[in-house]
């Protein structure tokens, strides 16, 4: 019989985080404090697109993962609240841009409530299903919509893929970390 070597058991003391907080007596998990936790997340930031009767519509989310490559699908996360989510919802298309760490201020610009996202200096035109694509980004993939449900207080919505483009050389990407835009630097 083989003996498993155990590490010894270290006071509770020793396990509190920079908080002081003993994992064995866990504060409340509410609204707050999960979005404390989740800021230590950094995440990519995209741009969703879509042209509903006419009308463009966008938004920022840091929410976007790639689905299934078979088929090709793509998914974010909305809001139930967000005041772009009733307009977005009618759309059967959509775009998804992926930015480069040098577009804070599109990225901004598209989170800002109360503005015109794409008025100038915003640089965009139609492209494949009348949907808006943004000039100047990384990547773009547009997308018809393959489901959308809610889940808690978001929505979950799934697209599958019909084009990709590669706009540029690869760029280092924008990403969202503890509440600000910033860059990534790779190690080799």
């Amino acid at each position: 019989m083989t003996t498993v070597p155990t590490m010894p058991l270290r006071s509770a003391a020793a396990h509190r985080g920079a908080s002081g907080q003993d994992p064995q007596d866990p504060p409340s998990l509410g609204a707050d404090r999960l979005r404390g936790l989740m800021a230590h997340h950094a995440a990519g930031v995209v741009i969703i697109t879509a042209d509903v009767s006419g009308e463009p519509v966008g938004l920022t989310a840091t929410s976007f993962t790639s689905v299934s490559l078979a088929p090709p699908l793509v998914a974010f996360y909305i809001a139930d609240t967000s005041t772009t989510w009733p307009k977005l919802r009618r759309a059967r298309h959509f775009a998804v841009h992926l930015l480069a760490a040098d577009q804070q201020d599109l990225a901004w610009r598209f989170a800002a409530k109360g503005v015109d996202r794409f008025a100038a200096p915003t640089s965009w035109s139609r492209g494949a299903e009348n949907v808006p694509l943004l000039g100047g980004t990384a990547v773009h993939m547009v997308c018809r919509r393959h489901d959308s449900r809610l889940i808690g207080d978001h929505w979950l919505v799934v697209g599958e893929v019909e084009h990709g483009y590669e706009l540029s050389e690869p760029r280092p990407p924008l990403v969202y970390h503890q509440g600000a835009f910033g860059g990534f630097t790779p190690h080799r």
